[in-house]
């Protein structure tokens, strides 16, 4: 059966995501305790292992929704989850190490509904920390002896040069008040997406894929990372806190150009020039608050930015969806596969508010 079809076997996405985890992790774990001490009791922490005096504990690890496309990706051709497990360590790894930063340069004090690692352990240590993780990525691919490993490193790095690419856009755009949505599609491509792809690409290689499935899956994981980012705007604005374990309107209080954002600001309309001004206001004032974050909020969605989002989400899931049935997958992954990216699109359906006038959808 086509994975675009209705489900009648495989695993629920959320029944994967815990399956990943629990093949992941001690592979992780194992990992990191190679690293030298004054990082492994930060990853540690970060990680949600131990807590901030290095004592055991048990805290929200994240979803592993990366390593769960790369376990996958390797039966949807023919290969077993256990042969890419080092590549889904790999991408974990990576991921983790761009969180570690990210919070950094965002200022972010919570994540996973803990004080994040810089404001536990200090913003130079936490860097630090990030940087090990990237090295130990690297390491973790090159020491597995797979026959691919030398090509998947290559593969990881340049996904890792694109992430810092997208990255470094993204810090851009905050200085900027002309930013419009090719390039704002074009860095999430490169912060979020990327390492997606690179997850399905990893999986499917480490299964023993061709390079024509290879590619098939990668764009697959391309499109569902740039879902992803959708669903994780819309939520920078609108999620619930218990469930973002980051405070409500946490994108708006310091005037973060997201999708949603940045679709209002250039939609024309008097709500996108109102938003605008409130965005425009000198740098070096203080960020938005109270009132002002709920107006910015409502402003948002009148211009279209919010209903923009959601229907970007549903075009690209269709997109995954047709890349992963060229593919040839086996099944039950593909049906798995395909469970995780309607996952990806739920987290987009932030209840609440109105539908404003949809901005149009680009090509590709």
């Amino acid at each position: 059966m086509s994975p675009t079809g209705e489900m009648t076997e495989g695993r629920s996405a959320r029944d994967v995501l815990t399956w990943s985890r629990d093949m992941v992790d001690p592979a992780l774990r194992e990992a990191v305790e190679r690293l030298p001490a004054s990082m492994r009791d930060i990853a540690g922490y970060h990680f949600g292992w131990r807590d901030e005096h290095g004592r055991p504990t048990e805290a929200d690890g994240g979803k592993a929704l990366r390593p769960a496309l790369a376990l996958l990706a390797a039966p949807a051709v023919g290969g077993t989850p256990a042969a890419a497990v080092p590549a889904a360590v790999a991408v974990e790894l990576v991921h983790n190490f761009s969180l570690l930063h990210d919070d950094v340069m965002d200022g972010d004090a919570t994540r996973r509904h803990r004080p994040t690692a810089w404001s536990v352990f200090g913003r130079g240590s936490a860097i630090l920390a990030g940087d090990a993780l990237l090295t130990l990525a690297s390491d973790v691919l090159a020491g597995s002896g797979h026959p691919t490993a030398h090509d998947g490193t290559r593969r990881l790095s340049t996904a890792v040069l694109s992430l810092v690419d997208g990255q470094s856009l993204d810090m851009a755009f905050e200085r900027r008040a002309d930013v419009d949505l090719d390039e704002c599609l074009s860095m999430v491509e490169r912060k979020t997406a990327a390492l997606f792809g690179c997850a399905c690409v990893l999986g499917a290689l480490f299964g023993g894929a061709s390079p024509e499935r290879g590619e098939y899956l990668r764009a697959f994981g391309e499109r569902v990372g740039m879902a992803f980012q959708f669903a994780d705007d819309l939520l920078g604005i609108w999620g619930d806190p218990n469930s973002t374990g980051k405070p409500v309107y946490s994108d708006l209080r310091n005037r973060k150009k997201s999708l949603p954002v940045v679709a209002a600001l250039t939609s024309g309309t008097a709500a996108g020039r109102e938003l605008a001004a409130l965005y425009g206001r000198d740098p070096h004032e203080e960020s938005l608050s109270g009132a002002e974050l709920t107006h910015a909020a409502e402003l948002i969605e009148r211009a279209g930015g919010r209903a923009w989002s959601r229907h970007q989400i549903g075009h690209l899931l269709e997109s995954a969806l047709c890349d992963l049935d060229a593919s040839a997958p086996s099944e039950p992954a593909a049906l798995e596969l395909a469970a995780l990216a309607r996952l990806v699109g739920e987290r987009g359906t932030v209840p609440g508010g109105t539908a404003g006038p949809p901005r149009p959808v680009p090509p590709g």
